[in-house]
């Protein structure tokens, strides 16, 4: 908590008219929220395309829980792809498991839709899609470490933070494969990164989804992710435990989970099946 605290002094010291967010996800999700809290317009000036939250309104601290809170949107984003390129690639990979996500997520909000009748943006899902669809494109290129491959990482993750405003959410962007994420990450925390786990997530709930699953696996192989519970540096039964407790991180969202109940056999065979354990 003390960088927060750090920050809020800072402003109540200088009363700025606007705050600048510079570096990775961790300083920008803190600029995001302190600037919330004050009532300030903020600037986005990311240095690594590690995950969505460089654009998006959302804010990702430790000391507020595992879930990201409502803060507000940057004013303006500053990206320099030269200088992204140059932070290290795994963190660009790690981007890249964020973006996948989307796969599962659009699919989450589509089966709560039709069950629940949740309100769904077609227009915002679309744009989610597009991000996870240019990425999967372009994986080969992404692996390279090309500008030209980053390039597409950043406008991507843009784009998602754009689909998060539209829908008034993070629906577009986070279902099952998150929580996923999340449930991990308090089983093992420090680990890996939050779009490393993503990714692993997307491989398994697409399986629950019935999706091409194989796809995904081989776009994370090409972009330099991991594909794998070692690749995380968890054990498998780290991996079934994180799936089977991933449906009470956000009891409120419907997603697969809700739908197909799992068990930790069912869990266990489908983490074999995938390669993930």
């Amino acid at each position: 908590g003390e960088p927060l605290e750090e920050v809020e002094g800072e402003i109540r010291r200088t009363r700025p008219s606007f705050l600048v967010g510079v570096g990775g996800g961790r300083v920008i999700d803190l600029a995001k929220y302190s600037s919330s809290r004050a009532g300030l317009p903020f600037l986005s000036v990311p240095t690594a395309a590690s995950h969505d939250g460089i654009a998006s309104s959302r804010a990702s601290l430790r000391r507020l829980g595992p879930l990201s809170v409502e803060a507000r949107t940057p004013l303006a984003i500053l990206a320099d792809v030269g200088v992204i390129s140059r932070s290290p690639h795994r963190l660009t990979a790690s981007g890249c498991g964020d973006l996948l996500a989307k796969f599962t997520a659009v699919r989450d909000w589509r089966l709560s839709h039709r069950l629940t009748g949740e309100y769904y943006g077609e227009y915002a899902a679309q744009l989610a899609l597009m991000s996870a669809e240019m990425t999967a494109r372009h994986s080969r290129l992404i692996g390279e470490g090309e500008e030209e491959g980053v390039r597409v990482v950043v406008e991507a993750l843009i784009s998602c933070g754009v689909a998060m405003c539209i829908a008034g959410s993070s629906r577009p962007c986070s279902g099952s494969e998150h929580s996923f994420a999340h449930a991990l990450e308090e089983l093992a925390p420090n680990r890996s990164l939050h779009g490393e786990r993503c990714g692993v997530g997307t491989i398994l709930m697409a399986y629950l989804h019935g999706m091409n699953w194989r796809r995904i696996r081989r776009v994370l192989s090409e972009v330099g992710a991991p594909t794998t519970a070692e690749g995380l540096g968890v054990e498998g039964e780290t991996v079934v435990e994180a799936m089977l407790r991933a449906r009470e991180i956000r009891p409120e969202r419907f997603t697969i989970l809700n739908r197909k109940k799992l068990d930790r056999k069912t869990a266990e065979r489908i983490a074999e099946r995938t390669g993930v354990i």
